[in-house]
């Protein structure tokens, strides 16, 4: 019962927030945006799967309340920035999908519908990676490309870390350990591909050389047999992803 109270409180809170205006002004800024809803995708999941561990650490429930609110108020204005028919019919695309997995987080976690909602987040993921790229396309420029890959890396940091809280709260699929595999060896490759980049700045090489030190925790953790450590890799994952925030956020001031 007084989970329940805890749950329809959250609900209440996340309907009753004010949404002040959030405006985007350039192409350049869209794509970050954008890359940032490929993110809370992933973060959403993690915050499922801890609270539903009852693991409090980085106060999961709250995140979880202004992710959902976050993920409504950056669609809605990249719907209002977007004049490209192929983008909008592609944020409406995530709208669509976005609606039954807001129903499933606002009710209390259960193992029972985790595998579901991760197959649902990976499908709203998928999606709203093809509207980054759509963004991406309509900058004309190759930096457009960095900027989206830079803010993929907030997305793999989250997306890493919502797996292996999977597999901690005891969800099984074999399916998992490949999906892992997958996205450590993307956000290395796109590491690299970013260090060599000519915008990297060397402030943006020091913050990446910061991402490379974090990442090695993921690397140790998803090793066989080793103990599993939670709210390690919660403060990791969110290390990563404020590295590559302020990252992505200094690729794209380039643009302006």
């Amino acid at each position: 019962m007084k989970r329940a109270k805890i749950w329809i409180g959250i609900s209440l809170w996340i309907l009753g927030t004010a949404v002040y205006g959030f405006e985007i002004q350039n192409l350049s800024v869209a794509v970050d945006v954008a890359g940032k809803q490929r993110m809370f995708t992933q973060r959403m999941l993690k915050d499922y799967a801890m609270i539903g561990m009852h693991n409090t650490f980085g106060e999961p429930q709250k995140d979880l309340a202004t992710i959902m609110t976050d993920f409504e108020t950056h669609l809605d204005a990249l719907m209002a920035f977007n004049t490209d028919p192929q983008t909008a019919a592609s944020l409406k695309k995530v709208q669509t999908l976005w609606l039954p997995i807001k129903k499933t987080l606002h009710n209390p976690p259960k193992k029972a519908d985790a595998k579901g909602l991760q197959e649902k987040l990976e499908a709203l993921l998928k999606q709203s990676d093809e509207a980054v790229g759509l963004f991406a396309k309509q900058t004309g420029k190759v930096s457009g490309e960095i900027i989206n890959i830079s803010g993929r890396q907030r997305m793999l940091s989250q997306r890493m870390a919502g797996l292996y809280m999977l597999r901690v709260w005891g969800i099984d699929d074999p399916k998992f350990d490949q999906k892992m595999a997958d996205t450590m060896k993307l956000f290395k490759a796109s590491l690299d591909k970013l260090i060599a980049s000519e915008m990297s700045t060397p402030k943006i090489q020091m913050l990446l050389s910061k991402a490379c030190v974090a990442f090695m925790f993921f690397e140790v953790m998803n090793r066989p047999h080793s103990k599993f450590i939670p709210t390690l890799i919660y403060e990791k994952s969110n290390e990563i992803l404020h590295t590559m925030d302020i990252v992505t956020g200094l690729y794209a001031a380039q643009e302006k």
